[in-house]
């Protein structure tokens, strides 16, 4: 009997179906007009581009303007590309362009996907982002999408790392900016530590399309993005303590797998106590649980974590002298990214290479509050659907589910579980060698580069010529790929999650062209397109033949979706295929997830070595440790990201605050609100409210104001006066204040002052947040042990981390304050001298000072040196009435 969910979907279809269904009339219109634009020339697609965007401009929505922009931009794709969009890719871009994910098959064409929506949320020319997993391919997506942008009369760009200037400024000003999720987010955080508006990049953050959505905005969002600058040098201590650490046996620590975490036990503790002592790391009488072990504790720590958590060739790399991260998803290096809290000097100082210094972060964002910046996000990904709360919660994105154009044909068997990792590898090359034999091409799916490098030795034993991609052939990635489907072809890969390139049965056929012309230059290239087109046709049919690509996996991961990216390899644009997935009782997943019950029962079943188990229960139970997994992996990403809100809101503050002022003309309004908050706070310190006069600290005051405020005010006899109050001081002392900063900005001249309280606040400003991250980091560390004293650590770090930015606002306004207080004009010995110290740098000499004129002796007539109304008029430049021979601004006329 059907139950009441599974009767009203077999009724009205899921919910997916009905969004679907309800698109459809709207992908009819597009089709409707394409005989229409099919009649236009190429001036006149550009010519619609002008009309759209005009419209668009002026207020039309661009759901209205959907289908004749849609209708454009598919013949500009068939005229610059050769593709016809298929109606399901139209949906797809219906539903990025309503700010959506769409997950789409593998092969199904995303790329030309997003150029429809990227177009239509162009035209109101607040520009577009698309954004990829790597360089590779936002350069490959830009150069080969920007064909059908230039067609429909709009410029795109792309943005990589080390980046001229200009390039990147010109990137940033196309309509449409390709780049990685790396690059717009570190140039959102240098955007925000520059002093002129004019270099900023990113003006707004209007529509951003993430492609491979679930790598970026999932598996990368664990670490946040950090520019940093170099901390002191502490390579010794890293040193001594790894010394240390291999002294430690299995009773001193506990290894939690689930969580990546290691502990000391209390054994351990003891014996770190005692080998710290005799080091001389802790003081006579100092334990490991006082405040003055903190640091020292925390590096032991990390030590233990560098030596049993992260293991070389598979969290990482040693490659040039340096340590390089190897990311668990894709397999790919991570150059440039390190560890932070000191775990990458401790893995450095496990491998004895040169340990770099820590660094002190400048400016972070996790990915998660950097893409929530923008009014509009959509993603696409081949495997979206198991992550959907997670995007819905995080970041406000519906999974839709496209139908593929054409039905998939590939079969996914059940999975085959060995009881030891032996087995189960022998049994994969069993597989991979019937499956070579009749010419299936194989692709031979890893979690790390020692296991793929495992089975390329079995593989070499047997004779069976392969290719391995892994990390260490990071660079021949896309030539491997592109040879993956060819007749007879093995391919062993290290986490192909992301890869971002289609396994074409025969393989690619302008890769071989691209051989041809290398290897015949004189060669005409249209014959050779016309001949490999031919070829390639007759090896694709051979393929098919032998059964498609076929996909063998060597183990699960912790995630589904991983997996299903793998399994999407195979079976593109309807294309026959075959997955299988073979796991062992000794797999991380099987051990960790109750390996031993099972091993129980197999042993009592009387499993003989070499045979599996297959069965769709085993499958089940399978994926429900997977999404035990994913759920504890999105409490710890939302965990995280609770805790950024709390810096994230005071990031948006303060980048306000500084955008503000870069925008600014004249800041002395600021700088005055500034100036006056300091009195008022002053005025309160030391003559509280409804106090007696005998009760106030008028020589406190006055001393604060001549070091705050740098003036010399009578604010002692001020208080003496009858009548006076608090108010009245502060007044007074705002009053004299305002006089004394107008004084300075005359003799600074007003362009110079507005120059200078713009540099001044802008430092003022980094210097303060950069000293915030760093104290909010240190209580993020520490605000964990609150949950001892039955408090919560969120609301802890709230309410610590608010008065934190309390502090540093009255810190940042004081700074402001005396700073500009303070400024004085050069004396003329004290311009010779940094004129002589700037050109001894130069490597030249100070030519020698000319003699004042002598004096004339004879003054300007009516001249009377006490009142300078007799002084005349005279420029700064001129002689000095007085007749001394001196200018006058280095005479009477001189700045006090």
């Amino acid at each position: 009997m059907l139950g009441i969910g599974t009767l009203a979907k077999k009724v009205f279809g899921t919910p997916n179906d009905r969004m679907i269904k309800a698109v459809r009339p709207l992908v009819a219109q597009i089709n409707d007009l394409e005989d229409e634009f099919a009649k236009l020339d190429d001036a006149g697609l550009k010519a619609k581009t002008e009309e759209l965007a005009k419209r668009a401009m002026q207020g039309d929505s661009l759901d209205d303007l959907l289908p004749e922009a849609f209708a454009n931009c598919r013949e500009a794709a068939k005229r610059a590309l050769g593709l016809r969009a298929f109606d399901t890719q139209l949906m797809g871009a219906i539903f990025l362009h309503r700010g959506n994910i769409a997950e789409q098959k593998t092969g199904e064409g995303k790329t030309l996907t997003a150029t429809f929506a990227a177009y239509l949320n162009a035209l109101p020319g607040k520009g577009v982002h698309v954004v990829t997993v790597n360089e590779y391919l936002a350069r490959r997506d830009s150069e080969w999408m920007g064909k059908v942008f230039a067609a429909l009369g709009l410029s795109s760009g792309v943005i990589y790392s080390e980046q001229p200037p200009e390039e990147k400024m010109a990137a940033y000003t196309s309509d449409i900016t390709y780049g990685t999720n790396n690059e717009f987010g570190f140039d959102y955080l240098r955007d925000n530590m520059k002093s002129d508006l004019a270099q900023v990049h990113q003006k707004q953050h209007f529509f951003a399309i993430v492609d491979e959505v679930d790598s970026i905005l999932i598996d990368e969002a664990r670490t946040p993005l950090v520019i940093s600058g170099m901390a002191t040098d502490r390579s010794d201590l890293y040193q001594a303590i790894d010394a240390l650490i291999p002294s430690l046996t299995e009773e001193h620590f506990t290894i939690d797998e689930k969580s990546r975490q290691v502990t000391f036990t209390d054994e351990g503790n003891e014996y770190l106590e005692d080998q710290l002592h005799a080091r001389g790391f802790l003081e006579e009488g100092q334990t490991l649980y006082d405040p003055e072990s903190t640091t020292i504790v925390h590096h032991v720590n990390q030590g233990l974590r560098a030596h049993k958590l992260f293991l070389k060739d598979k969290d990482y790399m040693v490659r040039n002298g340096e340590v390089v991260l190897v990311d668990e998803f894709t397999g790919r290096m991570m150059a440039g990214r390190r560890l932070s809290d000191g775990l990458h000097q401790a893995i450095e100082a496990k491998e004895g290479v040169d340990i770099k210094p820590e660094n002190v972060t400048m400016a972070s964002i996790t990915f998660q509050n950097y893409f929530r910046l923008y009014e509009k996000l959509a993603g696409m990904t081949g495997t979206a659907t198991t992550e959907a709360e997670e995007f819905q919660e995080i970041y406000g994105l519906g999974v839709v589910e496209i139908p593929t154009n054409v039905p998939i044909a590939r079969v996914d068997e059940d999975d085959q579980v060995y009881r030891t990792a032996r087995e189960k590898y022998l049994a994969m090359i069993e597989e991979v060698k019937a499956a070579h034999a009749k010419g299936q091409p194989v692709l031979v799916g890893t979690t790390s580069i020692e296991k793929s490098e495992m089975l390329s030795q079995m593989l070499t034993a047997e004779g069976i010529a392969h290719n391995v991609l892994n990390a260490r052939q990071h660079e021949q990635e896309a030539n491997i790929v592109a040879d993956a489907g060819k007749l007879g072809a093995v391919t062993i890969a290290t986490n192909m999650a992301g890869r971002g390139t289609d396994i074409q049965l025969g393989g690619n056929v302008e890769s071989k062209v691209l051989e041809a012309l290398e290897a015949n230059p004189d060669a005409d290239p249209e014959q050779v397109r016309k001949d490999e087109t031919a070829r390639h046709a007759e090896e694709n049919r051979k393929v098919k033949e032998a059964g498609g690509l076929c996909v063998l996996a060597s183990e699960r991961h912790e995630s589904r979706r991983i997996d299903n990216q793998l399994r999407g390899r195979s079976g593109r644009q309807g294309d026959p295929g075959r997955t299988a997935f073979f796991l062992s009782l000794e797999d991380d997943l099987m051990r960790i997830f109750g390996s031993e019950r099972l091993d129980k029962v197999l042993k009592t079943l009387g499993l003989k070595e070499g045979e599996a188990i297959v069965h769709p229960w085993v499958n089940k139970s399978l994926e429900r440790a997977q999404a035990k997994v994913e759920g504890r992996n999105f409490d710890i990403r939302k965990q995280l990201l609770k805790f950024d809100d709390v810096m994230n809101d005071q990031r948006k503050v303060i980048f306000a605050q500084r955008r503000e002022i870069m925008e600014a003309e004249d800041l002395a309004e600021i700088a005055a609100d500034m100036r006056h908050q300091v009195i008022d706070d002053l005025v309160d310190e030391h003559i509280p409210a409804k106090s007696y006069a005998e009760q106030w600290d008028t020589h406190g005051l006055y001393a604060q104001v001549i070091e705050k405020l740098g003036m010399d005010v009578p604010v002692i006899d001020w208080a003496a006066e009858d009548g006076v109050d608090d108010e009245a001081i502060r007044e007074r002392l705002v009053k004299a204040s305002d006089e004394h900063m107008a004084k300075k900005a005359s003799e600074f001249g007003p362009d110079n002052m507005r120059n200078i309280e713009k540099q001044v606040l802008l430092q003022s400003i980094d210097s303060k947040w950069r000293e915030h991250l760093l104290t909010l980091e240190h209580l993020r560390s520490v605000v964990g042990f609150r949950g001892y004293a039955q408090r919560d650590p969120l609301n802890e770090y709230k309410n610590e981390g608010f008065a934190l930015f309390e502090n540093m606002l009255d810190s940042l306004r004081l700074t402001v304050t005396q700073t500009l207080s303070s400024l004085r004009l050069p004396s003329e010995d004290e311009q010779r001298k940094m004129m002589e110290d700037y050109l001894a740098q130069q490597g030249q000499t100070a030519a020698p000072a000319q003699p004042e004129p002598a004096p004339t002796g004879e003054a300007t007539a009516g001249f009377d040196e006490n009142d300078p109304a007799t002084w005349g008029n005279p420029s700064r430049n001129d002689p000095c009435p007085c007749g001394s021979g001196k200018k006058f601004k280095h005479c009477h006329g001189k700045v006090a």
